[in-house]
């Protein structure tokens, strides 16, 4: 049985990843592997940030990578877009989606992976 899931991403630099997720967006840290490697714990699941040896690019950018961020209600997306909205690149806005039943706001990384912080409703 699975019982979570880890994606694993490289980035440029892992002590910025490390100081974004950890000490910015407040993720846990699972576990930090050699100096290049940490997962975050997200609660349900966990993302794993890795600086290769072998110069391999972010996933980021205009290649359609989004790390998306469950909250308990639409309030805590206000919430945290207040918390965020002076530290972090902004891409969006809190807004309801046009199509699905989310409402979400974007930010960017410091590798530009875009990460949202969303409440689905049902």
């Amino acid at each position: 049985m699975i019982n979570s899931s880890i994606v694993f991403l490289p980035v440029n630099d892992i002590n910025r990843t490390y100081r974004f997720y950890h000490e910015i967006l407040g993720l846990p840290v699972f576990q930090k592997q050699g100096e290049n490697l940490y997962i975050f714990d997200t609660g349900y699941g966990y993302w794993g940030f890795c600086q290769y040896d072998d110069d391999r690019a972010p996933l980021s950018g205009n290649k359609g990578v989004c790390l998306s961020l469950n909250l308990n209600d639409n309030e805590e997306v206000l919430s945290r877009y207040e918390e965020l909205k002076d530290k972090v690149e902004i891409y969006k806005k809190p807004s309801r989606h046009p199509v699905f039943p989310v409402y979400s706001f974007f930010i960017y990384d410091p590798d530009h992976y875009l990460v949202e912080f969303q409440k689905i409703s049902s």
